[in-house]
Order: C-alpha cells, then structure tokens, then sequence
C-alpha cells in the first residue's frame, strides 16, 4: 500500500512533494536554454498543469522526464511562433507600396492639411457639433444634451458645418 501511495502521482501529496523538488530546475533549465525568464515560468507552470491533468497515466518515475519534454517542446513552439511573428513583421510594411507614390502621398498630406484647416475655420458652434458627431461618433441626442441646445438646433449646425466645408473643399479642387 506504501509503495503504490509513493509512485501514484494523482496524490496531492506526493504531487506537491515532486512539484516542490523541480518546478526550478526545470525553470531554470527553460531559461538557461531559451533566455527568456517569462517564458519559463509560464512553461514550467503549463508542463506540471499537464502532467497534473493525465497524473493517472504518468507514473511518478516518469514524470521527471515528462514534465522536461513537455516543456520543452512548449519552448520549442514558442520560439517557432516567434520567428513566424518576426518574419510577418519583417515583410509587412502597412502600406500597399505598388499604389501609392510619393506625389500621391505628399498630395494626400496636404489635402488633410487643408481639411484641418477647414475645419478650424468652421464657427466655434458649427466646429463643436461637427467634431462632436463626426469624431466622438456622438448622436445628435447626446450632442444636444451635453451643449443643452435642442435636436434641431444640433441638426441645424452640423448641416451648415457641412455646408461649409463643401465650398472649402470644392476650392480645394
């Protein structure tokens, strides 16, 4: 009865006991192989999660050398998922670069420059309900309770903000 208590690593006790033993070792074996501490923590901590989920098929003469395999292979992916995630980057630029020119760039930048400066030249009233719609995707309801104006009134504003910036932006042109 001693002898299948010792090597029954379902026991809590006995898991405590081997827990306590090599969860460092393994982490520092992690660490020393990959260098990366986080990492290590987080694998020994998922390679005796598993050997704690299938301890009914591990003995606990085995499970030195399952929990070193398992975190390892774990090491393993992670540093496989890292240099696919460093070979996206590397290829990913963020613009579609056969589009755009630098005169089509610089053209584009002035164009918002000029769209700000619209803007700005908007009254304070007009500005205020437009940015409020148009930025903070606010509805003409909370717009017109936040400035205690009516719906109407809210409406009336962004319309002729609207207004405005279409002469602006027809010169622009």
């Amino acid at each position: 009865m001693l002898n299948n208590l010792i090597s029954n690593t379902c026991n809590e006790i006995v898991f405590s006991d081997f827990f306590k033993k090599q969860a460092k070792l393994v982490r520092n074996f992690i660490f020393y192989k990959y260098g990366n501490k986080e990492l290590a923590d987080d694998l020994t901590q998922d390679a005796f999660i598993k050997l704690w989920q299938n301890c009914a098929d591990v003995p606990i003469e085995k499970a030195k050398s399952y929990i070193y395999i398992i975190a390892n292979n774990g090491s393993l992916n992670a540093v496989a998922h890292q240099k696919v995630v460093l070979e996206f980057e590397k290829n990913f630029t963020g613009i579609d670069i056969t589009n755009e020119n630098p005169e089509f760039i610089l053209e584009e930048k002035q164009f918002k420059n000029k769209i700000l400066k619209a803007i700005e030249n908007l009254n304070e009233k007009q500005r205020v309900a437009f940015l409020m719609h148009r930025i903070d995707g606010k509805k003409y309801s909370q717009i017109a309770e936040e400035l205690n104006i009516s719906v109407k009134a809210v409406e009336k504003r962004i319309h002729l903000a609207l207004v405005e910036l279409r002469k602006e932006i027809d010169e622009i042109k």
